[in-house]
């Protein structure tokens, strides 16, 4: 009888997604009085310029949105990014999601190159495995396409 031990799942980021594989979600904030958006949370005072309010709910954003940018990323980008050796290059967007109109960056899912999207796709946020240790997986979250738009 095999005695298998399970390996945990972690979160790379704590507290700035959910770690639900069938519906992540990016955790974030918004102001209580002016409704402002921040990402990742932001709890100290509210940075809109005609607001002086210092209570935040936390809230999880959309899910979707669209590409606003996007790169190649020709090198290791700082922790908690750990990378393989050899390192590969892998693509990156900086995606408005729907509702909020912020512009969130993050690595496009696996098996996505630059030369799978364009300016205006949409795309729609997944959680996948940026490293692994001895005893847990660290997932962070990725933007996939969608409607078939991944070639």
């Amino acid at each position: 009888m095999s005695t298998k031990k399970v390996r945990e799942i972690k979160s790379a980021r704590e507290g700035w997604f959910t770690l639900d594989a069938d519906n992540p979600r990016l955790l974030g904030s918004q102001c209580d009085v002016c409704k402002t958006y921040y990402f990742p949370q932001h709890a100290q005072y509210c940075r809109n310029p005609d607001c002086e309010s210092e209570e935040f709910s936390v809230i999880e954003l959309s899910s979707r949105g669209k590409i606003w940018s996007y790169t190649n990323a020709g090198y290791p980008p700082p922790p908690p990014f750990v990378a393989d050796d050899p390192y590969e290059v892998f693509a990156q967007a900086a995606v408005e999601l729907e509702k909020e109109k912020l512009v969130i960056l993050g690595q496009l899912a696996k098996g996505v190159t630059v030369d799978d999207v364009k300016i205006g796709d949409e795309v729609e946020l997944c959680i996948e495995t940026l490293f692994q240790d001895d005893e847990s997986d660290y997932q962070i979250w990725k933007w996939k396409p969608v409607n078939g738009d991944q070639a």
